[in-house]
C-alpha cells in the first residue's frame, strides 16, 4: 500500500482542518516546503497536496507555494483543490505536479473528466469526497444528491490513475477511517482506491493493508505524532501489496 503524507495549504501555510471546516483549522507550519522535505527525509516517496484556498475559490490559488513544495520534495506529488478547467490543468502540471485530483468538476461534467483522463492517461485522479455517502463539492462547502459510488462509476472506464475517497465525517477526527464505505467503493469500481480520512494508528494501516487498499493518505496523525511515518512505511513496504497502476 502506497502512503501519501498530506500537505494542506491555506493562506500559504501548512494546516489541517477538522471535517473540512475552514473555521476549525490548526496551523502546523508557515513553511510547507520544509514540511515536504521532512516527510521525504523520513522515507516518503510521494505526497498529497491540497490547495484549500483553491478549493474554496474554484481555481488553483497557491501556485508559488505548491511549486516550492514540489521542488523541495523531489518526489511525485498529487494536487487537488479548485482544478476545473484545461487552463487549470496546464498550470498545475507546469508547477511540476504529477497527478491532478479532480473533484467538483467531475460532478458537474463527467464527460470532461473522461476526456481529460484520455488526454493525460494515468495522471488524472478522481477525488470523491463524501458526507453520509453523498458527494460533497466546493471545498466541502456543499453536498450534492449524487452518491459517491455512482459518481465513481460514471468515470471508472476512463484511464484514471486512481480514486481518492474521503469520508468527511472521519477527516481530521483521529477516529479511524470508514472501512465499510471504502470497501463499498473498491467493490464498485476497478480503479485503485486511495483511502483518505481518519487514519491515526498502525492498526488502521494494517486493516487497510489486509483489505488490499492500494493507497492511503495520512494527515493530522503525522503532524500530531500519533503515527510515525517511518513505522508506517516499514509496515506497508513489508506487506508488498503495491498496485503498479499508482506508480
Amino acid at each position: 500500500m502506497l502512503i501519501y503524507p498530506a500537505i494542506d495549504v491555506l493562506d500559504g501555510r501548512c494546516v489541517r482542518l477538522r471535517q473540512g471546516d475552514y473555521s476549525q483549522q490548526t496551523v502546523f507550519s508557515d513553511d510547507p516546503a520544509a514540511v515536504a522535505r521532512r516527510w521525504v527525509d523520513l522515507g516518503a516517496d510521494r505526497l498529497h497536496i491540497v490547495d484549500l484556498d483553491g478549493a474554496k475559490a474554484g481555481k488553483p490559488v497557491n501556485g508559488s507555494v505548491i511549486r516550492k513544495i514540489v521542488e523541495a520534495a523531489g518526489v511525485p506529488c498529487q494536487l487537488g483543490g479548485g482544478i476545473r478547467t484545461d487552463a487549470d490543468l496546464a498550470a498545475v502540471f507546469d508547477w511540476g505536479v504529477r497527478w491532478a485530483v479532480l473533484g467538483t468538476r467531475a460532478l458537474q461534467d463527467a464527460d470532461w473528466v473522461r476526456a481529460t483522463a484520455t488526454k493525460f492517461p494515468g495522471r488524472i485522479v478522481l477525488g470523491v469526497d463524501a458526507k453520509n455517502g453523498f458527494v460533497a463539492t466546493d471545498g466541502w462547502l456543499a453536498v450534492s444528491r449524487v452518491k459517491a459510488v455512482d459518481l465513481a462509476r460514471q468515470v471508472s472506464t476512463a484511464p484514471l490513475g486512481a480514486v481518492v475517497y474521503t469520508d468527511i465525517a472521519t477527516d481530521g477526527m483521529m477516529g479511524g477511517p470508514n472501512f465499510d464505505a471504502l470497501a463499498e467503493m473498491q467493490a464498485a469500481i476497478s480503479l485503485p482506491v486511495i483511502a483518505s480520512g481518519g487514519v491515526c494508528t498502525l492498526d488502521h494501516v494494517r486493516r487497510l493493508v489486509t483489505a488490499g487498499t492500494p493507497g492511503c493518505i495520512i494527515g493530522r496523525a503525522l503532524y500530531e505524532g500519533s503515527l510515525d511515518l517511518s513505522a508506517v512505511l516499514a509496515l506497508t513496504r513489508a506487506a508488498a501489496t503495491t498496485d503498479g497502476r499508482l506508480l
